[in-house]
């Protein structure tokens, strides 16, 4: 059990929250949000004991491991995979180390002896024997393929090193499980894996995550950080969002009431004070005044930018058409004979295991890469906006915010300017940032900013809600599910998928697998469809 008493952390003059009491139980999967920048992260780092609070103290009951999901993939470079996975059970690993150097010396001694004697009955009790087949099946379960396993971490790309790093974090059956935003980077069968993996799990864990599909799936509980503090709510996800909507509206209509009551108090109050025969009656009203009491309404800080893409010029029927287009990087085959034809009605949601073949297409439809073979051709009433995964290219300069985004602007007039980033909420001396110091959510919302801004009927999103909060993935869906263009993009948040497309595209080395009028949770329940993505993946391994 992983108990946190009077918690409160300030840096400076800024108090992220105080006086945090909460309790984790076995058993349960805590969803921990709050709005970026209300300290979730921080939160998890008290809870490891890597930053220590300002105030109050965190305990964990005696003998229990606690386990936490490391962020830097650099720290493992010169280990080998399966090794780093056992490396996330500390003890047993120390045993491990321990024991092998023993065993390695050239003069055994007595006492030797008698200590690798301890260590294995220590290494046994921790079911040391199965370590290495248990890491083994938990990089398999993740995607991470055997043949990767003996490679040292610095040989694997960015996505298998996550991969790796969650094995870690779930090696071992840990206590007390921390995870920091560990669906990043996952496609979507191994969300799902996880999912099935923490539902499961009967030990205590606590998550940060921005996908609302996952905290529905995973969680027992929500922790909301917001209004300065850490309040436990029962539930999911969707619960905690109706459940805390329905408290405020209580909240407001108390306060509404007891407006009405001041007035009506004060009003008579004002009227016959001064008149003898209802002196009694006004002194009366006045005690009663005095007792009114309002319910604390304190200033969130979630706070929901508008999101809305109006296109100039109403599209034609016919948008986009693809002709056999191939694409490989580096001897590695992103797509192959890919074909497509897109209408205004679309909005289609790419998927796959890898990421970098999404990338290559939108960055050739986009004309930022050359395809090796194969055409495509927009339609003639076309324009487009593009949102890259990677935007640095566009935030290199000392410009402030408001000239930035006057760049991509016909109406030049800094009013005008202003009033379109206050809807991103940029707003007063923030909107004269230097767009380089901006933080990835930051940049994000003026990417979306100038795409608005270019008013285009057809829409291109690689990867759109990454480094994005809870509040503003919210406006984006709202908004996409709103827009009338037609829409190609990947993302790795389920709900966001779901909810905004019509149509599922699957891309593999190995071909692709286009289905109209259906959504993410049909596509993934069609045994046809399995039956078919298996194909293809299988083909992939026997190349």
């Amino acid at each position: 059990m992983l108990s946190v008493e009077n918690v409160s952390l300030q840096f400076g003059k800024r108090r992220l929250f105080e006086g945090a009491n909460v309790v984790f139980k076995p058993g349960n999967c805590y969803g921990l949000i709050g709005a970026n920048g209300s300290g979730k992260s921080t939160f998890l780092k008290i809870l490891s004991g890597e930053i220590e609070p300002t105030t109050g103290n965190v305990s964990i009951t005696k003998g229990e491991r606690l386990s936490i999901l490391k962020q830097d993939q650099y720290a493992y470079d010169e280990y080998p995979v399966l090794l780093t996975v056992i490396m996330g059970h500390k003890k047993l690993f120390e045993i491990m180390t321990e024991k092998d150097a023993i065993y390695a010396k050239a003069d055994f001694s007595d006492a030797d002896g008698i200590r690798a004697s301890e260590l294995e009955g220590l290494f046994g009790e921790m079911n040391g024997w199965d370590a290495e087949s248990e890491a083994a099946r938990l990089l398999s379960d993740l995607g991470v393929k055997e043949e990767l396993h003996g490679l040292n971490m610095k040989q694997l790309e960015g996505s298998q090193k996550v991969r790796v790093l969650l094995a870690q974090a779930l090696f071992g059956n840990p206590d007390i499980l921390l995870l920091d935003e560990p669906t990043n980077q996952l496609d979507v069968e191994t969300a799902l894996w996880l999912e099935e993996f923490l539902c499961n799990f009967q030990n205590t864990a606590i998550v940060v995550s921005h996908d609302r599909h996952f905290l529905d799936q995973v969680c027992t509980h929500i922790a909301d950080i917001d209004y300065g503090k850490v309040q436990l709510y029962t539930g999911n996800y969707t619960f905690w969002l109706e459940a805390s909507q329905l408290a405020l509206r209580q909240k407001q209509e108390t306060n509404r009431k007891s407006e009405e009551k001041r007035k009506e108090l004060q009003d008579f109050i004002a009227r016959f004070s001064a008149n003898a025969s209802k002196s009694k009656q006004a002194t009366s009203r006045k005690k009663v005044l005095e007792k009114l009491t309002f319910e604390e309404i304190r200033p969130s800080s979630r706070k929901y930018p508008f999101i809305s893409f109006k296109p100039e010029r109403e599209a034609g029927n016919d948008i986009l058409d693809i002709q056999e287009l191939n694409k490989s990087i580096d001897g590695k085959v992103m797509f192959k004979d890919f074909s497509l034809h897109v209408s205004k009605e679309d909005k289609i949601a790419f998927i796959g295991r890898n990421d970098s073949a999404v990338t290559a297409l939108f960055q050739i439809l986009a004309g930022e890469m050359e395809a090796d073979s194969g055409t495509f051709k927009w339609g003639s009433t076309i324009s487009t906006a593009y949102f890259p995964k990677d935007n640095s290219k566009y935030f290199g300069s000392d410009l402030n915010l408001i000239d930035w985004l006057r760049q991509y602007s016909k109406e030049k007039d800094e009013n005008f300017i202003r009033g379109f980033l206050g809807k991103m909420l940029f707003s007063g001396e923030e909107t004269l940032k230097i767009v380089r110091v901006l933080s990835g959510g930051e940049k994000v919302r003026c990417m979306f900013s100038r795409m608005m801004l270019a008013s285009a009927n057809a829409l291109i999103f690689d990867d759109p809600t990454n480094h994005l909060d809870l509040e503003s993935i919210i406006s984006l869906n709202n908004g996409l599910m709103k827009c009338e263009n037609a829409i190609l993009f990947s993302s790795h948040d389920h709900q966001f998928i779901q909810t905004v497309a019509n149509r599922i595209i699957e891309l593999t080395p190995n071909g692709y697998i286009d289905r109209m009028s259906t959504t993410l949770d049909e596509y993934l329940a069609d045994p046809e469809i399995h039956k078919r993505r298996e194909e293809l993946y299988e083909e992939r391994l026997k190349v």
